[in-house]
């Protein structure tokens, strides 16, 4: 693929994954907010009881078979045909198995209203299953316009619906609500815009070939999915929902930023890599770049989020969900690394080498296990139990990279020189930001004006003195993607 050719379709993904990122997510975060001051805490904990029994589906439903597909240099519509009907069928299957253990899960909880609540919200693995196909063809032609397009009118519909619910008094119900209209509307507009019908043909052959490559994705997501979610398990089964609620909440909040940012730049970084994947030398570059530009963003921005977290929790949810603060200021940390770990891991697709990721996510697991047991076994309470997970972030970076010295010739320890002048300027910027904050008035919004006008000039200043480039990269980034909105517009 031409330089040109490649800079071009990377710019216009990047404009409409952040056009995404800035629309779709601000959204998100609105409704986040206004749910969050008419609810209680312990309506979003008991959907979050039920969230690992969702994910885990979703993995099955998927089984690998949409990056196999994007992957797939010219799929064909028998391949496509093929994954859609699997992927309707382990929809179903997965919505029988959740509808029967509902009982089962609900009494694990000793929460009697999850039976119910499980079993109407199931629904989404079937609605999700009708857009799986779509999504895809879009996602490889680095179409992510329409999907920017479809995320925010399902997130203001559903967003909208959801608080009229929770004004009536509909309490958890109204979040059921949001996730099933939200759904069902994706799914609906990606069938409409994106015109494909399936062929009436389910291909064995191009169902080995595509399961080949994604049944050792399918089993690293599910370890992986299963792991994220185990906190929620552990929270749910051995506190309380309401402090769930609060860390529910405050991974939601801590992923609008760090995991948003992580999925918009591996929407675009995927394709992209696959798309140049035989030319060792530009591969190597552009993964360089990528990891580069991705902490520039990343490590200020959760670094950062960390030290304001009490104005910034107090301003938007409430005072009834400052237990919430050390939640989100400890889950800040361990999402610095988010990017890295997706990049990473990304490479390790982009070659073929499933097997590789499948054996890491193994060896991440058992590490992660090993620090909850320790936690669980000391009795170090909710704080300790997201203190390993940081921990096990840091130790899971090392071991993700450890194959791009291998595979691109690029070792962890050169990844860590390339990253630590942002670390350094992040941590000088965090320091100026945290004593801003007592001089600044008394005042939650005055004082996270405040404090993010003073971090940005600082972040900037460090990193001109410290001549970083990627401050640069990311301002002629976004030249082009404000020549790109002077286009659309």
């Amino acid at each position: 693929m031409e330089q040109s050719t490649l800079k071009k379709k990377t710019v216009v993904g990047l404009f409409w994954t952040f056009s995404d990122l800035i629309a779709n997510q601000g959204i998100k975060f609105v409704i986040q907010v206004i749910l969050a001051r008419l609810l209680v805490p312990k309506d979003f904990g008991v959907i979050g009881m039920i969230t690992v029994f969702i994910a885990i589906s979703q993995s099955f439903i998927d089984s690998g078979f949409t990056n196999a597909l994007i992957r797939d240099k010219e799929p064909s519509q028998e391949d496509y045909s093929t994954v859609f009907y699997f992927n309707l069928f382990m929809a179903v299957l997965m919505y029988i198995a959740l509808f029967f253990s509902a009982d089962a899960i609900s009494n694990f909880f000793k929460e009697p209203q999850l039976t119910a609540i499980l079993r109407v919200l199931a629904i989404v693995l079937i609605i999700n299953s009708f857009g799986l196909i779509q999504k895809t063809m879009l996602t490889k032609n680095i179409n992510f316009k329409t999907q920017t397009k479809i995320s925010v009118i399902s997130s203001i519909l559903s967003g909208v619906i959801a608080v009229i619910f929770a004004y009536m008094g509909f309490g958890v119900w109204s979040l059921v609500i949001q996730t099933l209209v939200m759904q069902f509307v994706q799914s609906l507009l990606l069938s409409l815009w994106n015109r494909w019908v399936p062929s009436l043909v389910f291909s064995i052959d191009s169902f080995k070939r595509l399961f080949g490559f994604g049944w050792k994705l399918l089993v690293s997501g599910l370890i992986n999915t299963l792991y994220n979610n185990l906190y929620f398990l552990i929270i749910g089964k051995a506190f309380s929902a309401v402090e769930l609620g609060y860390y529910t909440n405050a991974q939601k909040l801590r992923d609008i930023a760090s995991q948003s940012i992580t999925t918009s730049v591996q929407r675009v970084s995927y394709p992209v890599l696959s798309s140049i994947k035989e030319e060792e030398k530009t591969l190597r570059a552009a993964y360089k770049k990528i990891i580069k530009t991705s902490v520039f963003i990343t490590f200020p921005l959760m670094i950062g989020l960390a030290v304001v977290a009490s104005p910034l929790i107090r301003l938007i949810f409430g005072q009834k969900w400052i237990n919430a603060i050390s939640f989100f200021q400890i889950l800040c940390f361990a999402g610095m690394l988010f990017p890295l770990h997706a990049i990473n891991l990304d490479i390790l697709q982009v070659k073929g080498r499933s097997d590789l990721l499948l054996r890491l996510e193994i060896i991440k697991k058992v590490i992660g296990l090993m620090l909850i047991a320790i936690v669980l076994c000391l009795q170090l309470g909710i704080n300790g139990l997201l203190w390993s997970a940081v921990l096990s972030s840091y130790i899971s970076y090392f071991i993700n990279s450890y194959y791009s010295a291998e595979l691109l010739s690029y070792s962890t320890i050169e990844q860590i020189k390339d990253i630590i002048p942002e670390l350094i300027a992040s941590v000088l910027m965090a320091i100026v930001v945290y004593f801003s904050g007592a001089i600044l008035p008394n005042n939650n919004l005055v004082k996270l004006i405040g404090q993010f006008i003073i971090g940005v000039v600082v972040y900037i200043c460090v990193c001109k003195i410290g001549k970083i480039e990627e401050l640069k990269t990311v301002s002629d980034l976004l030249s082009s993607i404000l020549n790109k909105v002077k286009k659309t517009y």
